[in-house]
């Protein structure tokens, strides 16, 4: 009976102490949160009058914040916005194709695949180099000026090769990272099992790989998602062309910020997916 009742209060005691550290807990959560919202608004109060107190922000609201003008190349804009979103799917798919063959090329062995990986090597080497916007030039002027048959002038194409010729080289290199963070064992545990080495790759290394890269390949698709709109360098009307169009008719820069705002709209779930994945990873890397 003493036994009993010894557990019994040893028992209370420790519901007692979870108790007390459950609301130990909530009280600086809410502490937490209240200092957050205080000082959010006192930052957002600071910003707010700063800028509209300054001298020159009449002609600034006048200039880039015209509420009927944002209205009036709404459309425009988003019209021009489909098209970058079209671009984007479509390069997107293309540059993981592209630098998964890429990857997979600077990581074959033997003497054989020499000249393979040496020219997968200077294809990275060459557009992770060159900015984005030479190649745009590069390639959008340079290939209809060849004037070979079968080369495409639609700005749209030709700015998607760019594209898809830059981001492939990025990412090229981060799923070689990935392939090579796989453990060498993983393979000659797949080959003891009677599979070649493209089954092993296929089978057993890439999913692993894709996994532990996957934060970093969705960043790359944030990255992407913003450069879809230099395609109007080339004459294609995007989003950024749509509102260079506006401004040259109204005179007035508002929607320069409306074609921002969208673009910031369309890469914010990316981003905060990105972010999701990534937490996710480290939570599962440190399970491990």
């Amino acid at each position: 009976m003493a036994g009993r009742g010894g557990q019994r209060a040893r028992a209370e005691v420790t519901s007692a102490l979870q108790l007390e550290r459950a609301a130990y807990r909530r009280t600086r959560a809410r502490r937490s949160t209240a200092v957050a919202l205080v000082s959010t608004a006192a930052f957002a109060a600071v910003l707010y009058f700063g800028v509209t107190g300054s001298p020159g922000w009449p002609r600034v609201r006048d200039s880039f914040l015209d509420w009927r003008v944002a209205l009036a190349s709404l459309p425009a804009v988003l019209e021009g916005l489909w098209l970058n979103v079209r671009v984007l799917v479509v390069c997107a798919a293309a540059i993981l194709v592209v630098g998964l063959l890429v990857a997979g090329a600077r990581t074959l062995r033997g003497p054989v695949w020499f000249p393979v990986r040496v020219l997968a090597t200077a294809y990275v080497d060459l557009f992770r180099g060159v900015p984005l916007l030479i190649c745009m030039y590069l390639i959008g002027f340079g290939l209809p000026g060849l004037r070979l048959t079968g080369v495409p002038t639609d700005p749209v194409v030709l700015g998607g090769v760019a594209l898809v010729l830059t981001y492939s080289a990025y990412v090229a290199e981060v799923f070689r990272a990935g392939i090579e963070s796989v453990h060498p064992s993983q393979v000659a545990a797949a080959r003891s099992l009677g599979l070649d080495h493209r089954r092993a790759m296929r089978l057993v290394v890439l999913p692993q790989a894709v996994r532990r890269v996957l934060p970093a390949l969705l960043n790359d698709f944030v990255a992407l998602q913003k450069d879809v709109g230099l395609i109007s360098v080339l004459g294609a009307v995007d989003a950024v062309r749509a509102a260079q169009i506006e401004v040259s008719q109204r005179y007035d820069f508002t929607p320069y910020v409306v074609a921002a705002l969208l673009f910031v709209l369309l890469a914010a779930p990316s981003g905060r997916l990105a972010d999701h994945v990534a937490r996710r990873s480290a939570r599962r890397e440190g399970a491990l």
